[in-house]
């Protein structure tokens, strides 16, 4: 079955003025939504959330702080699920969290190039 990797982008907009009983419901909320893939078997791995500081590597080995993105636009974290076809993920995607949160889901296809368990 083909797998697939969620990208998180933005919906931390207005999180600075979010009450920790706020943010307690927020995170409750995608723990649920993981635990009810991981339970259903198509949740892979849950992933994690990725802090907004980096780096950028470039061609020429130079690097930069980062990334320079819009906030909108910040990779926030990621998640890797299973599901029959990409009609199907993101029937999954849309379950998520993140467009009530404001933000946005990339669903993208991993490709079996014989390194991936199946």
């Amino acid at each position: 079955m083909p797998k697939y990797m969620f990208v998180y982008r933005g919906g931390h907009e207005g999180m600075e003025h979010t009450s920790p009983e706020e943010m307690q419901q927020v995170m409750q909320r995608w723990m649920d939504w993981i635990h009810a893939g991981i339970e259903a078997g198509w949740m892979l791995d849950g992933g994690a959330a990725l802090k907004p500081e980096g780096a950028i590597v470039n061609p020429d080995l130079s690097v930069f702080d980062g990334p320079f993105t819009e906030s909108k636009e910040l990779v926030g974290g990621y998640s890797m699920v299973e599901a029959s076809d990409l009609a199907a993920a993101i029937e999954l995607a849309k379950s998520s969290p993140m467009p009530q949160s404001g933000g946005t889901v990339e669903v993208r296809e991993l490709p079996n190039l014989g390194m991936q368990n199946e």
